[in-house]
């Protein structure tokens, strides 16, 4: 027997040492566990988790962003995170942040699933926002999110619990994105509803103008905003909202509409005052003539404003008698006092049609009583057009000579190409329709009428004509001692075939023809040498004889033409 004998382990001692290695088997590496401080030496905690050896804690990772100093105490129960039951020193690794990040996300997964709040601290700035301490679990707070309006220092708002909206959560990543613009818009809302809900259509309220756009002004209602349009500001025309309030002042408004779904409430000033279109009719009768200021110019005409708060419109067509196709802003300018007349009053629709041309005279009644019909007028040629001149008159209008007034004897379309733009005429007034602002005039009527002087010219007359021009299809002629002009065909110039020759006649020689047809209505007067020549021979046949006479027709007519030659001595 050894002399050296080793005592068996009492039953007492193996139950401990069975329940030591239970509870070492159920702790495992990668979970949360319970431990208790059983020292503190300098900077770390030493944790005991029940396992073989303790572990070590720093004790910073009991401090952190809203959590304040170490507090904890030898004998205080603390959960911890087992990164490894025992390492190379046989200790155990332990971590109190993984231990509350591993908590943070359990209860912050259940706030992402039930929508709710958590509370955090903004403890760094990194690139877009700032990270976010939710107990333990580190979050990112956009830029866009810090706030409902844009803001410039965060200062303010680092290391102060506050809660936060989670807006995204990835575990596995380890990704929490929050917001805290969320939580103050429900809050905003949560108080403008309960404003809104104290504020009536038609109350009367005090408030500050916190901001002016170009269509209006936002008005702080006491936490809730009203937007004073610029069309409400006044009743009369108001060009940006500046003209009537600064950023700052107190104002007295009235609530117009509040939209009860978006919170949404339009405010008035100009219902504060008496309505200036009450009563309208009887301060501006149609006719009336008075004076206004012109407020504002478009394409379409002038708005002129008569008194405060009511303004008229002078239509493009009711500014200048003559100026028809220009823009308003070349007769009228802003802020220019003008003379107007009252044309319409409509209270309803709210407008008054304004006229600027009344009130001068209209320019053809004036033209018509200094120049009746008849009278002899001169004038610049403006334009010439396919169917006749357009001529400048006294007072600025035109006056128009048709084709069929240019001359008495040739058509319009060939007379036309004598005048060009410029010229100075002398024309005759035909008509002056006011109505129709129409002005007719004629040139060929300063000459009189070839056919009203002609005399008494009948069919079957013979007349002298004086020759003017000769063509290759005939002769233009004129009847003597008349200004009656007409032409001679070809066929007409002689009773043999061999003799219609154009070429036998020179301008200014004298002939003899007989008038076919006379139509003073249709202006028509046709001439004929052969059909003079053909009744010349049957009045020779019927007095000197016929050729059974032994006679030739030669005889004959050479003693008719004998005749007449003694006749004429």
């Amino acid at each position: 027997m050894s002399a050296i004998q080793h005592a068996a382990p009492s039953r007492e001692d193996f139950a401990a040492l069975l329940e030591e290695s239970f509870r070492t088997s159920e702790i495992q590496e990668g979970t949360v566990v319970k431990g208790r401080v059983v020292a503190i030496e300098k900077d770390v905690a030493v944790i005991d988790i029940g396992a073989k050896t303790e572990g070590r804690v720093a004790l910073k990772e009991f401090t952190g962003p809203g959590r304040g100093d170490a507090a904890i105490k030898v004998g205080d129960e603390v959960e911890v995170y087992v990164e490894r039951i025992e390492n190379a020193l046989g200790e155990a690794v332990l971590s109190r942040d993984k231990a509350r990040r591993e908590e943070s996300w359990v209860k912050l997964e259940k706030a992402f699933e039930n929508n709710e709040r958590v509370t955090g601290v903004i403890f760094n700035q990194v690139k877009g926002g700032y990270t976010v301490d939710l107990d333990g679990a580190v979050a990112f707070l956009p830029r866009s999110q810090v706030d409902i309006r844009p803001v410039r220092d965060v200062g303010p708002l680092m290391g102060v619990p506050q809660p936060f909206q989670i807006l995204k959560m990835d575990r596995r990543r380890g990704n929490i994105v929050v917001s805290r613009r969320t939580v103050l818009e429900e809050s905003r809302a949560e108080q403008r509803s309960e404003l809104v809900a104290n504020l009536e259509e038609g109350q009367v309220i005090e408030g500050v103008v916190k901001n002016i756009t170009e269509y209006g002004a936002f008005v702080d209602l006491g936490g809730i905003d009203g937007l004073l349009h610029v069309t409400d500001m006044a009743w009369r025309r108001v060009n940006h909202p500046s003209e009537v309030v600064n950023i700052g002042q107190t104002v007295k408004v009235k609530i117009i509409k509040i939209n009860h779904e978006t919170h949404r409430i339009s405010l008035g000033i100009k219902q504060l005052l008496a309505d200036p279109w009450e009563g309208i009719a009887a301060r501006y009768p149609v006719g009336a003539k008075l004076k206004g200021r012109v407020t504002n110019i478009t394409d379409y005409g002038a708005f002129v404003e008569l008194e405060p708060g009511i303004e008229g419109l002078i239509h493009v067509s009711e500014m200048s008698w003559t100026k028809k196709n220009v823009h308003p802003g070349k007769i009228v300018s802003t802020s220019q006092e003008v003379e107007v007349v009252i044309l319409e009053v409509d209270p309803v629709k709210r407008r008054i049609s304004l006229g600027l041309k009344q009130t001068l005279q209209n320019p053809w009644e004036a033209f018509a009583e200094k120049h009746p019909v008849g009278s002899v007028v001169e004038g610049e040629v403006k334009n010439k057009t396919e169917f006749g001149l357009f001529i400048g008159l006294e007072g600025d209008v035109d006056g128009m000579v048709h084709l069929s007034d240019l001359d008495w004897n040739r058509p319009g379309e060939q007379v036309i190409d004598e005048f060009k733009k410029g010229d100075i005429v002398r024309a005759v007034v035909l008509d002056v329709d006011v109505e129709k602002e129409r002005i007719s005039l004629g040139i060929k009527q300063l000459q009189g009428d070839p056919f009203a002087e002609a005399g008494e010219i009948k069919k079957g007359q013979v007349v002298t004509c004086e020759v003017l021009e000769v063509k290759d299809s005939g002769i233009e002629v004129k009847i003597v001692d008349t200004d009656l002009t007409t032409f001679i065909k070809r066929s007409e110039l002689a009773r043999d075939r061999a003799d219609q020759r154009p070429e036998r006649f020179a301008p200014g020689e004298k002939v003899d023809a007989r008038v076919t047809q006379f139509d003073r209505k249709a202006r028509r007067v046709t001439l004929s040498i052969k059909a003079l020549e053909v009744a010349e021979e049957k009045e020779a046949i019927a007095q000197y004889g016929s050729t059974d006479s032994g006679a030739s027709l030669g005889d004959i007519l050479g003693a008719a033409l004998k005749k007449a030659g003694t006749d004429k001595k």
